[in-house]
């Protein structure tokens, strides 16, 4: 009997919502898809954040996402790659786990994304160096920690942004839980060759005539300093995506890419101001991208992680392991990923969680950034 009155409340509540749902053959169109995206990720954590916001950074409006469960919890900087790949657009498809155990706050640079899309091109200028980028994370970490009430923070730097954080955490170990480098740019000009040198290799071994002559013609490859081209840079970075460099097992790039699409952080003219704004910052910022040379740079005084996957030629995983391996930090470990190459966080998302989980953030539990309570639970 009980189960048989079960069954009939099921299926009237089934009833009820359906009968104001739209018609199956009504269109479902892209803001649709938003609108569920962003109902499905809504924090409602009584002590949670969840803000979308302009900041005045050293002249101009930069935009940050700011989410967490609990603001208690310890602030992770996301500084995104590229230079202009912004991150915030896409990390929807894998950030959500994170916000249990970090405020996590996405930030378009200078020159990128919603920031491009919300300044001139005259007075973002100015700052396009290595220099005004890291002038602008000096001011972004300030800004977070009075904000937030956060004496430190970690700091992920991806790719181009691990220029930035490295830069951080040489200069200001003070700010930092730790640092931490994912597709990590250590020697900028031996990663450019050892990525060209692999991606012929994979031409010429699997006879792709086509990716021979056009790497061919790019030699000597990256060349002189100075002399690195964005035809030039992107004709390389053609064939390391081919082969797998970028995103290992894949041809391209596009699954993660067409995620953009759907971010609902980002308006149509947003998401058509991010390929305008990656040319700007390219155009800015690849001689200096191209020039950067940190392994001389070899003592931290703060904790390094660096997250490597196993088959990134995008920035070289073997220059990056062998600059690892001369560090000298007050706690360093290098993550392996067997199974990615250059976006390890979406490749291999729930190990990247776990290493973010089990082996990061236990040292803002050390410093008691942590909410009350949680490390004694832990014990």
């Amino acid at each position: 009997m009980q189960r048989a009155a079960a069954f009939a409340l099921s299926a009237l509540l089934i009833l009820s919502s359906t009968a104001h749902a739209a018609p199956p053959d009504m269109p479902f169109g892209r803001d649709q898809a938003r609108t569920i995206i962003a109902q499905g990720r809504q924090i409602t954590s009584p002590n949670g954040v969840q803000e979308l916001k302009p900041v005045e950074i050293n002249g101009i409006r930069q935009w940050i996402s700011v989410r967490g469960n609990d603001r208690r919890n310890p602030i992770l900087l996301y500084i995104h790659g590229g230079p202009g790949s912004v991150e915030m657009v896409e990390s929807w498809g894998y950030q959500r786990p994170w916000e249990d155990f970090f405020t996590v706050v996405q930030w378009d640079q200078r020159g990128a994304g919603k920031t491009f899309a919300s300044n001139t091109r005259e007075a973002m200028a100015p700052g396009m160096t290595i220099d005004g980028m890291v002038a602008d994370a000096e001011a972004m970490i300030r800004y977070l920690r009075t904000t937030y009430g956060k004496q430190k923070v970690f700091v992920l730097g991806h790719s181009w942004g691990s220029i930035i954080g490295e830069e951080i955490a040489r200069r200001h170990p003070e700010w930092l839980h730790a640092y931490l480098g994912a597709g990590q740019i250590a020697d900028s000009p031996r990663s450019e060759a050892d990525g060209y040198r692999w991606a012929l290799e994979q031409a010429r071994r699997h006879e792709n005539a086509v990716a021979v002559r056009e790497l061919e013609a790019l030699a000597p490859y990256p060349g002189p300093r100075g002399t690195l081209t964005i035809e030039r840079i992107g004709a390389q970075r053609k064939w390391t995506m081919y082969f797998g460099g970028l995103a290992w097992g894949r041809t391209e790039c596009k699954p993660f890419d067409d995620a953009r699409k759907l971010s609902p952080d980002y308006s149509n003219e947003e998401l058509a101001a991010i390929d305008q704004g990656s040319l700007f910052s390219l155009e800015h910022l690849l001689a200096p991208m191209a020039a950067a040379d940190f392994s001389k740079h070899t003592r931290f005084a703060c904790p390094v992680f660096i997250f490597n996957g196993r088959h990134d030629y995008t920035t070289s995983n073997e220059v990056a392991a062998r600059w690892f391996a001369t560090l000298r930090a007050p706690l360093k470990r290098m993550f392996w990923f067997d199974d990615s190459a250059h976006l390890m966080m979406q490749e291999q998302p729930g190990l990247f969680l776990m290493h973010l989980v089990n082996d990061v953030r236990p040292l803002a539990a050390r410093a008691g950034d942590v909410p009350p309570g949680e490390a004694a639970r832990k014990r």
